[in-house]
């Protein structure tokens, strides 16, 4: 996990939409990144209904939603638009987010790791969780912010 109060490492990718997002357009918002293994599988799909539920709340604190994984944008999109999430998802088929992130350990993994980095409006590393309970995870995150 990179430590807490590191730069976030920069990204450019493009999420379910086909939009190219990066880190820097979200500059002076806390952003949080979620990693999450596979797309429309049942823990993933927990995390990611848990963060659609509370996404007013997060918006309402300035918090930026930022779902990853290394899934294609067909897979995302499919599985984005199956549970209604309103957040983009990012498609790191290149594995360069998850890589510089530890959220995977090479680019051979076909998985990333469920982790999840906080990034303050400054562009440092917040929070780096490594344990994640996809049931409680994003309303006990939502809270904490």
């Amino acid at each position: 996990m990179l430590e807490v109060g590191s730069q976030a490492p920069d990204f450019n990718s493009l999420d379910h939409n086909g939009n190219q997002l990066g880190l820097k357009d979200f500059a002076g918002s806390k952003v949080v990144l979620w990693f999450y293994p596979k797309a429309d599988t049942p823990g993933c799909t927990m995390e990611g209904q848990g963060f659609r539920d509370h996404f007013k709340k997060f918006q309402e604190k300035g918090v930026v939603i930022l779902g990853v994984s290394l899934d294609t944008s067909e897979e995302n999109k499919a599985f984005a638009q199956k549970y209604s999430f309103p957040y983009p998802l990012l498609c790191d088929t290149s594995r360069e987010i998850a890589t510089a992130y530890h959220a995977v350990k090479g680019k051979e993994d076909n998985y990333a790791s469920r982790v999840t980095y906080v990034i303050d409006e400054n562009g440092k590393i917040a929070e780096a969780i490594e344990q994640v309970d996809t049931r409680n995870h994003a309303s006990e995150l939502c809270s904490r912010l």
